[in-house]
């Protein structure tokens, strides 16, 4: 009980060390970009095919360990999985890091995409089920500020460190292997969420009881209303936005180098210039996440998101509307984007579906990004203008979804920390917005 306590008591702690799974994630996501996409790429003669392929499998990868990885942690609990997950990475950041050939290639991609795959929901969940009332949003906001935060240390570490060809790579590698052993002993010192103790132990001393006096837990329930209302919305939304996100955070290199015949370190360095005003505008969001006006911020965001990808489409891609589209959806996404699907995913479910139903909508837009992502340096130049219409079609799809549906479906109700819940499923309290 005095493990709960503490944990409890230091809510900080566990959104940080959770929250690093965002932080990885991302980091993960724009190393393979710009070590496979670019570093690696002459070295070990990988063409757009090679390149598609492994940074696409990485995503499939992805999507894999977000299903399973979020059922797991809805049945035998948070800590568990993420520790787990996490020595994974550890593994698949270490193939890449000394890989000399495409083999341990496809195995470091496997291996870092299932692992940050499984840890993501688990680590969002326990993250919001340990922040206190009424700064639930603004600690899983904060993981988006950690997303953030691995971006600039990889661009950082990309842009001054003066070194070209596998070296760079193999840096860029490390960097990920040391920060996820650092973060994995640190992780040791959590303790298991309390809300979800409370659920499980409702759940399962409770099995013979009838389902509607329990919380949701078992997987068919994510397909009946409330839920799978909120499983189609969330899920679609997170789709339709992260095609763009996602083809700027894997190929942004290689739409550099190959549409507007930019080098690395200079996509790098124009790329961080917009990092200071996205997290002014992340710490503004997190001030506002929690109250009724995030609707109109969301609004905001949306607009910016639809707007950077209007240029590219409109112009045809260049340097300007290239580092445009990077530096308006940057500020759009501090307001929109994966930091409200991951409050909205937390909201919506109950307990022991939360990180299932994460995982079911995680592992469908990494699936839908990652079949795109195998496509995509061929798709780039041989129908420019299509795809650059085709990502601004999508954004506009999120910001109609999340400006139109979302706001009309109802939260779940969350039982107390320390006691099992009574509370009927699916009774709404209040709406999304």
């Amino acid at each position: 009980m005095s493990g709960i306590k503490n944990a409890a008591s230091s809510p900080w702690k566990t959104a940080t060390l959770a929250g690093m799974a965002s932080y990885l994630d991302a980091a993960a996501l724009v190393t393979s970009g710009i070590a496979v996409g670019g570093y690696y790429a002459g070295p070990l003669q990988l063409g757009a095919g090679a390149i598609g392929s492994l940074l696409g499998l990485q995503t499939l990868a992805f999507a894999v360990g977000a299903l399973f990885g979020g059922r797991l942690g809805d049945r035998f609990g948070r800590r568990t999985v993420f520790t787990l997950s996490l020595g994974l990475y550890a593994v698949g950041a270490l193939l890449l890091l000394v890989a000399v050939g495409p083999a341990l290639l496809y195995a470091g991609v496997v291996a870092a995409g299932l692992a940050i795959g499984a840890d993501l929901p688990v680590s969002l969940a326990l993250v919001n089920e340990e922040a206190p009332a009424g700064r639930k949003g603004t600690m899983v906001v904060f993981s988006g500020m950690l997303w953030l935060a691995g971006i600039v240390a990889v661009l950082v570490l990309s842009s001054f460190m003066g070194v070209q060809g596998m070296l760079g790579g193999r840096i860029l590698f490390a960097h990920l292997l040391v920060v996820a052993v650092v973060v994995l002993l640190l992780r040791l010192t959590l303790s298991e969420s309390a809300e979800w103790t409370a659920a499980r132990r409702a759940a399962d001393t409770r099995s013979t009881a009838r389902s509607e006096n329990i919380e949701f837990s078992r997987v068919r329930d994510l397909f009946r209303a409330p839920a799978l209302h909120a499983l189609l919305a969330t899920g679609l939304y997170y789709a339709t936005w992260n095609l763009g996100a996602n083809t700027l955070g894997q190929f942004g290199t290689f739409l550099w180098t190959a549409l507007a015949k930019g080098e690395v370190a200079q996509f790098s360095q124009l790329t961080l210039l917009g990092l200071p005003v996205g997290f002014a505008a992340g710490l503004l969001f997190m001030r506002v996440i929690d109250k009724p006006s995030r609707h109109a911020w969301f609004a905001v965001g949306s607009g910016l998101i639809v707007l950077a990808w209007a240029l590219p489409a409109l112009l045809g891609p260049s340097r300007f509307t290239l580092v445009a589209v990077m530096l308006i959806s940057g500020l759009g996404n501090s307001f929109a984007g994966e930091s409200v699907y991951k409050v909205w995913s937390q909201e919506m479910f109950p307990t022991l579906l939360r990180a299932t139903a994460q995982g079911v909508t995680m592992a469908f837009t990494r699936a839908v990004a990652g079949l795109a992502a195998l496509g995509t340096p061929a798709f780039a130049l041989g129908h420019t203008r299509l795809m650059f219409g085709t990502l601004f079609g999508l954004a506009l799809a999120a910001a109609v979804i999340g400006l139109l549906w979302v706001p009309r479906l109802p939260t779940a109700p969350r039982p107390e920390p320390m006691a099992p819940s009574t509370a009927a499923p699916g009774t709404p309290r209040r709406t999304a917005v």
